[in-house]
């Protein structure tokens, strides 16, 4: 893995090829494992290693890149002299800023913009540690719990470290080290399915077979499933589905995007979009976070309360966002403006968004077993899957449910029924909340791992029972 030492030696040499007036490097060096199971056998495991080295030039307001994984001195400079060539042919982008040179002081008089916190540790040695035979004693252990209810299982078993950082000739020099393990599991029987998947830097936060007894006991409990009709339901979502639902929602949430008139909060910020009960901050030094305290230009990541009892409070900027911002008709709707470090590197037309997502806890969380009890008639929803956006500005989205759906009746689960397509609109989704449970660090598979609550909603909008 590289180092930080390493990184400013190669970052030395970049320097010396360069003729261009500013040069930033970026730096990226991951080792990744892979263990995949499935039919109750381990069939593949890989590792690779990889550096990754980005080098952005400037010449006035010209800018490019180009990225190697070589790191010998002539591959440095043919990526050096390609970064160069590509900037001096670009047409001139005039809200390119210099390169970032660190931080000078707050940035913004607002209790909804908070400097960050020192992160919490991010690399743990036991799970850098882990070798093939521990991922296939895990598997071993999955692969019992799978025979004990004569099931089949299949998934992975992960494992990652990985470095990133970043450089520039302005003297910018930021670092982060993290480690990741992942374990994914379905259990499979002849008409049911059930499924559960975590992630943490920390292996020791990973129990492989408390997650493979919960997704066997979703497949025996959902077998032999009902039909129900299509319609508006009270549905009980797993902290999995409501990930993968309000994912799509957070890129909206850049300046960018509302500069671009492509984000569903045009003329929507500061005003109340979702229920009283939904507040939702940006918090990379979160405990249950994961990611560097820095984005793509080196901007320390600010946290920012994004909603406040169902009002959009804030946005996220990068750097020339937020220049951007304040010389538009939005300067006096946003409230005060000021790069928050959510910037991905340049140059991108995305601009930045939100990305260590974190909702509130409620008052009075709720436990899924209470949120059951309290349901007269409705679903419980395990995970959601081949999820799209069909209506962007209204965040209508369509998608299917898999893999442990439920029956809900006079407070109990009453058995699985086969699955639905649904279409339902966030704003409705998040404006009729009836309860939460405690936030927690959740994985899914349409979105990124945020901190999120399982949900009970009204009204739900099934539009069709699937055929399994």
């Amino acid at each position: 893995m590289l180092n930080q030492d390493q990184a400013g030696e190669i970052f030395a040499r970049v320097r010396k090829f360069a003729s261009a007036d500013e040069v930033e490097v970026s730096f990226f060096s991951t080792a990744n494992a892979l263990t995949r199971f499935a039919n109750n056998i381990i069939h593949q495991n890989m590792a690779e290693e990889n550096v990754v080295v980005s080098v952005r030039t400037a010449f006035g307001k010209r800018t490019a890149r180009a990225t190697t994984n070589k790191l010998d001195d002539e591959s440095l400079r043919r990526v050096v002299e390609a970064s160069e060539k590509l900037a001096r042919v670009q047409h001139p982008d005039d809200d390119l800023l210099p390169m970032f040179a660190g931080e000078g002081k707050s940035r913004a008089a607002d209790k909804s913009v908070r400097p960050t916190k020192v992160l919490p540790t991010r690399y743990f040695p036991a799970t850098a540690a882990i070798a093939a035979e521990d991922r296939a004693a895990t598997v071993e252990k999955i692969v019992a719990v799978a025979k004990r209810n004569s099931l089949t299982t299949a998934g992975i078993v992960s494992s990652s470290e990985a470095v990133e950082g970043i450089f520039n000739s302005r003297g910018l020099a930021e670092w982060h080290a993290q480690t990741s393990s992942e374990i994914s599991i379905t259990m499979l029987a002849g008409d049911s399915s059930g499924w559960q998947k975590a992630n943490s830097p920390d292996v020791g936060q990973l129990n492989a077979v408390a997650l493979a007894e919960i997704a066997a006991e979703k497949a025996r409990r959902s077998a032999g499933p009902r039909e129900i009709p299509a319609g508006k339901y009270t549905v009980i979502l797993e902290p999995a589905a409501v990930l993968d639902m309000v994912g799509f929602m957070f890129y909206d949430f850049g300046g960018l995007a509302i500069l671009d008139q492509r984000s569903f909060l045009n003329n929507r910020v500061g005003t109340k979009v979702f229920g009283e009960n939904v507040d939702i901050w940006d918090d990379v030094a979160h405990p249950l976070q994961s990611g560097a305290g820095f984005d793509g230009e080196g901007v320390r990541r600010q946290k920012v309360q994004l909603v406040e009892k169902g009002v959009v409070k804030r946005l996220v900027y990068a750097r020339a966002t937020a220049e951007r911002m304040k010389r538009s008709e939005y300067e006096d709707k946003v409230g005060p403006i000021a790069a928050t470090g959510h910037g991905f590197s340049l140059p991108n037309e995305m601009g930045e968004a939100p990305m260590n997502i974190v909702f509130v806890a409620p008052a009075k969380p709720q436990t899924l077993d209470q949120m059951v009890a309290s349901t007269e008639r409705g679903v419980l929803v395990t995970r959601l899957w081949y999820i799209r956006e069909v209506d962007p500005y209204e965040k209508i989205l369509t998608g299917m449910t898999r893999d442990g759906t439920f029956l809900v009746e006079d407070g109990k689960i009453q058995g699985g029924v086969l699955n639905f397509r649904f279409n339902e609109s966030l704003i409705h989704l998040l404006s009729n909340v009836e309860a939460m449970g405690t936030p927690v660090r959740a994985s899914g598979e349409e979105s990124f791992d945020m901190v999120v609550p399982a949900m009970k909603v009204g009204e739900f909008n099934f539009t069709e029972v699937t055929k399994f």
